[in-house]
């Protein structure tokens, strides 16, 4: 049964329900425990206190006080204490006075030592005292009257009174301990009794039935006191050894943190708790869960070694324990992501509040191996029951609000289902578009790049299209954005590679040699294998590096890992060039954009197709422009639909423009074929 006193050590609100019926038990059970130890003659203490049973006892019992044997699940408020064999055997043997009084003092003792409250040390003794006064009230029945000086020893006939003063020893404990946490936790009495009714029916059979083995060996010798001791002791060390196996099944070897299994308990408990308020109709709080993922971690397990990073994840541990409110809990899921649990939370804004504060708490520098370590991290919210009904969705929803907050730079995000790329419908469509690129549905279009200087053909570029068996040719728009938060993007990646550099070698063979771009995300830059994967084709196809571009989109000028990577500069020494896509749309760094080895920047078509409406276009164009020139750069103009947008363009000084005005995107023969034509005739003006 839970301990009253369990959640905290303060005594309850004077004059509430709680205070009232404490006060009461209490008082009535120390009036019981003085009147009993007082109904002691003189002749009764001096044969109590001669006899080595009586001090024995009072050892075991104060140790049985201090010691509970822990199983797993309990704790020491919970544990079930070996001092219930010891005193219910006083009382068998030598009756309520002797037993109360040994039973006070273990409790006392034990409390001193632990730093109980006056108040909760008090309830226990009174608890105990009135128990054992009920099943000496049931011995009483059957003409029992043990006395330190009239010693009682069960026989065989005995048993029927000993089960039920050991029943009412239970029912009256288990009693006064429910009434207490039901008022505490403002349930049912019922409910309260029926929590762990059959674990504490066991643990008491076998404590309680243990007794009169007990006095019959004290009535022959209490030299065979300590014998008895040795059981229990096994039974100590077993349940030892299952908390540990128990601790280290639910708890991070590294950080000593909760795992994910104790996490999903200790949710659903939340869940259950958040729920069963909501029916009693009281305003519902709520529940939140935190998903926390350091930022830049890698790089300190690649430049540092997983030694050093080892340690930083213990300092993490450390400073977001300290950092969250008492009663919540902090989980390690594995590598460097954390998950805070808040069995409850008054709000939204309540549960940001708590991330800010852990953030901070990350954000002090760190120092270690005499480096100074500036931490980050960014945290997802989920929210019992706004979010989700249960803790696998909870998780979820606090995993997409994590990303959220990565994507963002906002470092704080709550989960917004506008912003939940995680549907049915998406996982669907990832598992169609798995089987598309094993199946060779996904096939290439092919647009061309013209010079509006000479209306020369620059190059072709390659766009990404899914022949799907049922809704006909998709656009990149329609299923690429499932696909660039999984590693599916990785083969589609590898596939576009593969599939540009055979059509450009297949042109080069027929004399069209025109080079291809390929547009890759900022996630394929993170992927040491991509370069790999262009100089086996190459070779393979006989083509040189300049045979194939690379499009990038501007993002990636924020991402720094990416822009930095190995990958940009094995590209950069293959001689593969790089062009930047959708200029204009994202926030550039000049410094990164100079450092960047591109040859190339593409004007985001959003610009251009406002190019001769809008006036601020047109300078937002014409600026861009004059930057590129300043660079040394080549400029390219994106969504051409019209002369006139061509020749503003010229006009402007930029170098060449891709667009329907030129061309539509064509399957690769139509490609093939436009190639020929234009390769027959002579080039035609751009605009």
């Amino acid at each position: 049964m839970k301990d009253p006193n369990n959640t905290r050590n303060t005594l309850p609100r004077r004059g509430s329900p709680l205070w009232i019926y404490l006060a009461v038990v209490t008082l009535l059970g120390l009036a019981a425990c003085g009147a009993a130890v007082a109904s002691l003659t003189g002749t009764q203490a001096h044969a109590l206190l001669r006899g080595p049973a009586f001090w024995i006892l009072a050892c075991l019992i104060v140790f049985g006080e201090l010691r509970p044997i822990i199983t797993p699940g309990a704790n020491e408020n919970s544990g079930a204490s070996t001092s219930t064999t010891f005193s219910f055997a006083a009382l068998l043997y030598a009756g309520l006075p002797v037993a109360a009084l040994l039973r006070a003092a273990g409790i006392v003792a034990c409390g001193v030592l632990w730093g109980r409250s006056p108040h909760r040390i008090a309830f226990n003794v009174a608890q105990y005292t009135l128990s054992l006064g009920a099943a000496q009230l049931v011995l009483m029945a059957f003409g029992v009257h043990a006395s330190p000086t009239r010693l009682w020893v069960p026989d065989g006939g005995d048993l029927p009174a000993v089960a039920l003063a050991g029943a009412a020893y239970f029912l009256c404990n288990d009693l006064l301990v429910a009434a207490a946490v039901a008022l505490h936790e403002r349930i049912s009495l019922l409910r309260t009794m029926r929590w762990d009714l059959a674990y504490q029916v066991l643990v008491h059979l076998a404590l309680l039935g243990l007794a009169p083995l007990i006095v019959v060996a004290m009535a022959r010798s209490a030299a065979f006191l300590p014998l008895i001791v040795l059981p229990f002791v096994a039974v100590y060390l077993n349940a030892s050894v299952s908390v540990r196996r128990e601790h280290q099944a639910l708890h991070d070897g590294l950080t000593g943190l909760p795992n994910r299994k104790m996490l999903i308990g200790r949710t659903e408990e939340a869940l259950a708790q958040v729920r069963g308020v909501g029916r009693r109709g009281a305003a519902p709080p709520r529940a939140g869960l935190f998903l926390l993922d350091l930022d830049r971690f890698k790089e300190v397990n690649d430049t540092l070694g997983h030694h050093t990073g080892d340690r930083l994840l213990q300092l993490v541990a450390h400073r977001l324990t300290h950092s969250v409110r008492p009663g919540d809990l902090v989980a390690r899921l594995g590598g460097d992501e954390f998950a805070v649990l808040l069995p409850t939370v008054r709000d939204e804004a309540a549960a940001r509040e708590v991330a800010a504060r852990l953030r901070a708490a990350l954000s002090e520098p760190v120092r270690l191996d005499g480096m100074t370590f500036d931490l980050e991290g960014s945290v997802g919210i989920a929210l019992f029951p706004d979010h989700a009904p249960d803790f696998e969705l909870l998780l979820q929803r606090a995993d997409v609000a994590m990303y959220n907050a990565k994507e963002s730079r906002a470092g704080v995000e709550v989960y917004s289902p506008a912003r939940d790329r995680n549907s049915p419908a998406r996982l669907g469509m990832l598992g169609d578009l798995r089987r598309a690129v094993d199946r060779g549905e996904l096939e290439l279009f092919y647009q061309p790049k013209i010079s509006l200087h000479d209306g020369q053909l620059v190059g072709m570029e390659a766009l990404l299209r899914w022949r799907h068996p049922d809704r006909g040719v998709l656009e990149p728009g329609a299923f690429l954005a499932a696909a660039e938060q999984t590693y599916l993007m990785r083969s589609i990646t590898h596939h576009v590679v593969n599939a540009a550099l055979a059509q450009a070698s297949a042109w080069w063979r027929e004399d069209l040699a025109v080079q291809v771009a390929a547009n890759v995300s900022g996630r394929d830059l993170l992927d040491a294998g991509l370069t790999e994967t262009i100089e086996t084709g190459l070779r393979a196809h006989g083509l040189p590096a300049a045979a194939l571009q690379l499009e990038i989109t501007e993002r990636i000028l924020m991402n720094e890992p990416a822009y930095a990577s190995e990958t940009v500069g094995a590209l950069a020494e293959l001689g593969i060039p790089l062009s930047l896509d959708d200029f204009g749309t994202g926030y550039s760094s000049l410094v990164r954009l100079k450092r960047l080895p591109v040859e190339e920047i593409k004007i985001d078509s959003s610009f251009v197709q406002r190019l001769t409406r809008s006036p601020d276009d047109a300078v937002i164009v014409r600026s861009v422009v004059e930057l590129v020139r300043t660079l040394g750069l080549r400029s390219v103009a994106e969504g051409v639909e019209d002369a006139a947008t061509a020749r503003l363009l010229r006009e402007m000084g930029c170098d060449a423009a891709q667009g329907w005005h030129f061309g539509r995107p064509m399957d690769a023969a139509t490609a093939t074929d436009w190639l020929r034509r234009r390769m027959e005739r002579a080039p035609e003006p751009a605009a």
